[in-house]
């Protein structure tokens, strides 16, 4: 097994750069053994938050920041993202440890926090240049980010204080009709209505309703792991959309993102992770291991897999809805409204499939 090259930030980008004059000054008060001036990169992405890293003569940082003009700050809430990071680091030591939160618009003119940085290896669309990992090797990576999702679902969340972090019962009605509402707000003439599988999933709640920390953005670019061993998960990073939910449905999410090698081009066009290496476990097989170490039942979990589908669909087409309008220019995005057509086609046939079984 080869040495990973650790994840690194690169130069800000145009239009992105930090106050760093009067980031420094705030940070040197709230942690005040900081020594010298940092050197400052920003980490590729970007689209939802923007993430920097703080090099200090005797710290590294990671500051996190929403993006500039952001208007609804529910969707981009600073403060919940540090204090249930800062409540989970005691039961589930993969998170980030919390050093400080800026609340004071007057610093930079939004909210904002600051981690230590955990130096690893990101696995992103492929797993870095000179990594090479077995068949086995690779199938343990895979057991290994599944079994973090399983122990993340296994938190005792009232024992942590995490009660007050989302609403918890209800929560599948609740993820229904906001992706519901949030898919026909940005539909577009060339996508489906989606009536047919909106109506599906309200019908098809659940009978059996679960509550636990969710994650609900669990993905293999969202793990950080060991350089030295790149099969270990030593962080999970991005816990903005953390809340108390149903962990099948945070599973649903992970699965809607698992384009398996023999997948069609559409899916491997769409693929974000590598999930297609050979040793990768397949959906199916997702599904069994979870639900074997979570002691569910691994019969029927088609609701939760068209609800990942349709989830993604919906995020899918909030980002075409943006470039269809000329919110953004970004040419990357230029096809999108082709994935959600492909999506709800996953859907349908996922749901015909229930009613053929059935």
């Amino acid at each position: 097994m080869s040495v990973a090259p650790a994840d690194e930030a690169r130069a800000v980008r145009s239009g992105e750069e930090l106050d760093l004059a009067a980031v420094d000054a705030w940070l040197k008060g709230a942690l005040p053994a900081l020594q010298g001036t940092p050197t400052v990169t920003q980490y590729p992405g970007g689209a939802s938050n923007w993430t920097y890293r703080l090099q200090y003569a005797n710290d590294d940082l990671i500051l996190r920041r929403p993006p500039a003009g952001t208007k609804a700050k529910s969707a981009h809430d600073m403060g919940r993202e540090y204090r249930i990071q800062q409540l989970l680091k005691p039961v589930f030591p993969l998170v980030p440890e919390m050093r400080a939160l800026c609340t004071d618009p007057a610093v930079i003119g939004t909210d904002f926090y600051v981690m230590q940085r955990l130096a690893g290896v990101i696995p992103r669309k492929d797993l870095p240049r000179g990594v090479e990992l077995s068949p086995a090797q690779v199938k343990q990576l895979c057991l290994n980010v599944l079994d973090t999702l399983v122990a993340l679902h296994q938190v005792d969340h009232r024992a942590a204080g995490l009660e007050g972090i989302g609403k918890g019962a209800g929560y599948a009605q609740r993820q229904i009709e906001g992706w519901s509402r949030r898919y026909r707000d940005a539909r577009t003439w060339n996508v489906p209505r989606g009536k047919r599988i909106m109506a599906w999933l309200a019908a098809n709640l659940p009978a059996q309703e679960r509550i636990c920390v969710t994650h609900n953005d669990f993905r293999f670019d969202n793990v950080v792991l060991d350089p030295d061993d790149p099969t270990r998960v030593v962080g999970v990073l991005d816990w903005e959309l953390a809340t108390l939910g149903d962990p099948l449905m945070d599973l649903g999410n992970t699965l809607a993102y698992w384009v398996e090698a023999g997948d069609d081009v559409m899916a491997q066009g769409m693929r974000r992770q590598p999930t297609h290496l050979p040793g990768m476990l397949t959906r199916r097989e997702v599904i069994d291991h979870y639900c074997g170490r979570m002691g569910f039942d691994p019969g029927d979990v088609t609701f939760h897999e068209v609800y990942g589908l349709f989830r993604l669909s919906a995020i899918a087409q909030q980002i075409y809805f943006r470039y269809h309008h000329g919110q953004t220019r970004n040419p990357a995005f230029k096809r999108f409204w082709l994935f959600v057509h492909y999506l709800h086609w996953r859907c349908r046939r996922a749901i015909a499939r229930q009613r053929v079984a059935a």
